[in-house]
């Protein structure tokens, strides 16, 4: 059947003349770069928007650079802080996701893999060891709770070479997500209460793998930062966060 003319001009007379409230609900409810622009200055506000553009832009998960912004924000972090930390964290997911697509070559890394390889590299986590671990996991397995475990473990004071011969043995062994997770905890529970923070990354990452089936692009969606500073629970406004101190990297001392 052929479309004339007529037709389409009236379809797009119709579409153009829809309420507000309806052209509205078309948009989706999910809009992390509108809250950024509520919760950051305008002008840091941008410059992330920038960032997290560019990350996109490589096929990164930028949702989760998205999600680390807002919790950065509801924690009270300087807004130059959260700027300088997306940048950062930015370019940890290129290079892990480098890491990992050299690594594995046809089998592309998905979303949490990429966020996990990236975690893993501001816990203290060498480059080599993702590469290593990458090349030696079983075909088909998701390297993200192993990514993390491993990250988990260097923080804690391990080197990266015997966190990944522990990791990548019990990967050998067909371990699963929730016995690497019971191993990093057994490491964690010598080093205090700070020493969950590793565990509950790795429940996180495992989350996300579970459900990352058919939604590639969104995994990493809703997993909290594993650096954000606490504020003691106050109320901050938004874009007048109150400037603390970020948590550095393993061996840098910068954030």
């Amino acid at each position: 059947m052929r479309i004339t003319t007529s037709l389409l001009t009236m379809a797009l007379g119709a579409a153009l003349a829809l309420p507000a409230g309806v052209a509205a609900a078309q948009v989706p409810a999910h809009d992390p770069s509108a809250r950024l622009r509520e919760v950051l200055p305008a002008d840091v506000a941008e410059r992330v928007l920038a960032r997290i553009a560019e990350a996109r832009a490589r096929e990164l998960p930028a949702q989760a650079l998205e999600n680390r912004a807002l919790k950065f924000a509801s924690r009270g972090v300087a807004p130059a802080q959260i700027e300088q930390a997306i940048a950062a964290h930015a370019e940890r997911m290129g290079t892990a996701k480098g890491l990992l697509e050299q690594a594995r070559g046809a089998q592309r890394p998905a979303a949490d893999e990429v966020d996990a390889g990236a975690e893993a590299l501001r816990m203290g986590v060498d480059g080599a060891a993702v590469s290593a671990l990458a090349k030696s996991a079983p075909s088909g397995r998701s390297l993200a709770v192993p990514l993390f475990v491993i990250g988990s473990l260097v923080e804690r004071g391990l080197p990266s070479d015997s966190a990944l011969l522990r990791v990548r043995d019990r990967l050998q062994a067909r371990a699963t997500d929730a016995e690497l997770e019971s191993m990093a905890g057994q490491r964690n529970a010598a080093a205090g209460a700070n020493g969950q923070r590793g565990l509950d990354r790795a429940a996180a990452a495992r989350g996300a793998a579970a459900g990352r089936a058919g939604a590639t692009g969104a995994a990493g969606a809703g997993k909290a930062p594993s650096d954000i500073p606490r504020n003691g629970g106050k109320a901050t406004a938004p874009g007048r966060a109150t400037p603390q101190p970020m948590p550095p990297r393993p061996g840098t001392g910068r954030p």
